[in-house]
């Protein structure tokens, strides 16, 4: 049985403004377990598997892209667009082929490819992150738009928890270390890179 309407009753409202050292409620996660059936378990931790680097690659997206759940559909389709443009941002900064460990294209217009960029040129570390995150934020409301009492409005809480918990634990220096951390994400080709902003 389906406890949607529950869940979502009782989870609390998120805000993308969360300032560093708030605690973390971990417990909602368990509560959100506790309450799904098996099958949307699964779904949930296909989810965190997306938010997961040493589980991303072609596979996991081949995966995603094609799943029933059209949050787990367009959330990631939206995420590999992302991830991409980051690719390439990093390409042409270090004087690389354009489409250099590019493995998939997803299918559609990437509508939020000038906000990405605009994100991607900030020079300060820590706007660059919070613009990034901002955009993602966006993308998560947007596809929960028309979702009340349903398994997508429940993954789109997580995504967006995700992003809150991210921030409420870091600090400048954390965040500096995070970003360098990023500009090796792909797969680790940037390994020994070193990236001034």
């Amino acid at each position: 049985m389906d406890n949607y309407e529950y869940i979502i009753s009782s989870l609390p409202v998120l805000s993308p403004e969360v300032k560093p050292g708030e605690p973390s409620r971990d417990s909602i996660m368990d509560f959100i377990r506790e309450q799904l059936s098996k099958r949307d378990n699964d779904v949930v931790d296909l989810l965190l598997r997306g938010h997961d680097e040493t589980q991303l690659g072609e596979a996991f997206y081949r995966e995603a892209l094609s799943h029933p759940d059209r949050f787990i559909r367009e959330y990631f389709r939206f995420d590999l667009n992302l991830r991409n443009a980051k690719v390439r941002f990093l390409n042409k900064a270090l004087d690389r082929p354009e489409s250099q460990d590019i493995f998939l294209e997803p299918e559609g217009v990437f509508e939020e490819a000038p906000g990405v960029q605009a994100a991607l040129a900030t020079t300060d570390i820590l706007a660059r992150e919070r613009a990034l995150d901002d955009i993602r934020w966006e993308k998560i409301s947007a596809l929960n738009l028309f979702d009340y009492f349903n398994l997508d409005t429940i993954l789109g809480f997580i995504a967006r928890y995700r992003i809150t918990r991210r921030w409420a634990v870091l600090d400048e220096q954390a965040g500096r270390e995070l970003f360098r951390k990023l500009v090796q994400e792909v797969r680790g080709t940037f390994k020994g890179v070193e990236y001034n902003a």
